[in-house]
């Protein structure tokens, strides 16, 4: 016999990135998707929405109650950052794993949703961003830090996104605060004639955020040295860019030891 399909709840499942989600997890590669949440669409069947190759259910618009009703595995958040938390610890309270992509959470938040993960024994991650080229372009970003601790992100998305800076670029930041083995140069004090020209400063590194439309997710980390620059570079040109990362993570997230942030922490270990 097959293994069981992982069977899946989706909130935020009428936004952007939850309707990627619900084309995604297909019981062709073994997801079962029983349960949408969404403030919108509610009472709709999603086959009606999203065409007949969509999941076949009707969107509901309280998740706990949901989930009270239909047993499922895993809870895919692409809501908001007002509501993920809330929506993760429902999760865990019924023994539900979360996988959140959902960014611009409270740093409270995300200890909260750890506490809860290690009190329940229920595994769950946070993913800034679910790109398997991103998580790369992560990685690579702290291994040069090592040799080049000067370094500035520039991060772009669509007009729509309601944080700023990224949950990525933010988590390179740290990633390469974490690989630097000696300081970043002093830089001398600049005349700003503007207010903010230079960015914002998250584990002391430079981030510029740039929010326009047509954009998608891109990211660039621009690393200089004596004569040299170093340029790493990501492209998100379509959000089924995110879908192979959605996937892993929703397969393994069981195999998580407590709650986990960055999907490095799943591609390197799969």
């Amino acid at each position: 016999m097959g293994q069981r399909p992982v069977r899946v709840a989706v909130v935020g499942a009428m936004g952007r990135m939850g309707r990627e989600v619900l084309k995604a997890l297909t019981p062709q590669e073994n997801f079962d998707v029983l349960v949408a949440v969404d403030h919108n669409n509610v009472g709709e069947n999603v086959r009606d929405i999203l065409g007949p190759k969509a999941p076949d259910v009707v969107i509901e618009q309280k998740l706990g109650a949901a989930l009270e009703k239909t047993k499922v595995d895993v809870l895919v958040d692409f809501s908001s950052a007002g509501a993920a938390a809330t929506y993760a610890l429902s999760a865990i309270k019924r023994g539900v794993s979360p996988v959140i992509g959902t960014t611009g959470m409270k740093d409270e938040e995300l200890r909260e949703i750890t506490l809860a993960c290690t009190e329940s024994k229920v595994p769950g991650i946070y993913a800034p961003n679910f790109a398997i080229g991103a998580v790369l372009m992560m990685r690579f970003s702290q291994m040069a830090a090592k040799f080049m601790p000067d370094a500035e992100i520039i991060e772009m998305h669509h007009d729509r996104k309601e944080d700023a800076p990224s949950g990525t670029a933010m988590l390179t930041a740290e990633l390469i605060r974490a690989g630097r083995i000696t300081e970043p140069s002093k830089k001398h004090v600049l005349h700003q004639r503007v207010e903010g020209v230079r960015g914002g400063k998250w584990q002391e590194v430079p981030i510029h955020s740039i929010r326009l439309n047509g954009l998608v997710a891109h990211q660039m980390v621009v690393f200089g040295g004596p004569g040299e620059t170093l340029t790493i570079r990501h492209d998100s040109m379509d959000r089924t860019s995110f879908m192979q990362g959605v996937k892993l993570c929703v397969r393994e997230v069981g195999n998580l030891n407590g709650f986990v942030i960055g999907m490095d922490n799943v591609l390197f270990r799969a």
